[in-house]
């Protein structure tokens, strides 16, 4: 008997849903266990799902904190999980960036850092720049949600502002290991610009940020006229991207799963 298109679709969306958890698609991707300690850091929406199935498949000790969305939290045993707000940030996300970053402190060249993020990572890490406050973060993060930026563009001002983002978190690790897992939600997949790219070099300047900012006539607060960080991480031969998933990429790996189903033999004098 032949599927009815609409449970063919049906199941076709949820193997592809399911195909794009990370409980299947991310183990084949972990590092090798270093000699030292593994820790775990990461934020996003999928953050914490993710550090679920790095629990459940990592041979070894590990420990880390993750931050996610409010109401996004799965249940791990040896990775703290933090909820905090989205798109719009707030305290809690402000307490938990400033975790992260004591959290990876003091580590050696031994180590191993595995970095998880999504989207929805920028606005759960508001760790601001020196002399911009909270609600300056939040003052801009509205400004720009409603400007008509592109999400590159965004989170060009975003690095610009944070004391976290365009790879200050992985300069933070050295002189450990940093491995890159990365799910996508941005155009493009530019690891730079998935939660702002905390752990990822960023070739922008504060002039590209600037124009950005006149481009869309966003008023900045005092503070964050004051603050712009001069220059974000560079690129490290100890930073290194091991996964990036997307829904591009996963609907390429998985279309061969679905093929039409084979049609039955036409019934004599009968025309298709």
């Amino acid at each position: 008997m032949n599927t009815p298109p609409r449970d063919l679709l049906a199941k076709m969306f949820a193997a592809a849903v399911n195909a794009a958890q990370p409980e299947h698609c991310l183990p084949p991707f972990l590092p090798e266990p270093p000699h030292g300690r593994t820790i775990v850091i990461g934020a996003g929406k999928a953050s914490a799902a993710m550090a679920q199935a790095l629990e459940r498949h990592w041979p070894g000790e590990l420990a880390g904190l993750v931050v996610t969305r409010y109401g996004y939290a799965v249940p791990c045993q040896r990775i703290e999980i933090v909820e905090a707000a989205h798109p719009v940030p707030d305290a809690a996300g402000l307490a938990a960036a400033g975790r992260l970053l004591d959290t990876v402190r003091g580590l050696t060249p031994d180590d191993l850092v595995i970095c998880l993020i999504s989207g929805g990572g920028s606005s759960l890490l508001p760790l601001p720049g020196h002399g911009v406050s909270l609600e300056d973060k939040q003052a801009i993060n509205r400004a720009l949600l409603t400007s008509g930026a592109t999400i590159a563009e965004m989170n060009c001002v975003r690095r610009h502002l944070s004391a976290i983002k365009g790879g200050r978190l992985a300069a933070a690790c050295h002189p450990a290991r940093v491995v890159n897992l990365l799910i996508s939600d941005v155009p493009g997949d530019n690891p730079m610009d998935i939660a702002s790219g905390p752990t990822v070099a960023d070739p922008t300047t504060c002039a590209d940020a600037l124009e950005i900012v006149r481009r869309y006539g966003i008023a900045l607060p005092a503070g964050a006229r004051r603050c712009w960080s001069p220059a974000t991480a560079r690129p490290s031969s100890r930073t290194t991207t091991a996964w990036r998933a997307s829904p591009p990429t996963w609907w390429r790996r998985r279309r061969w799963r679905w093929r039409p189903p084979p049609r039955s033999p036409p019934k004599p004098g009968c025309r298709r």
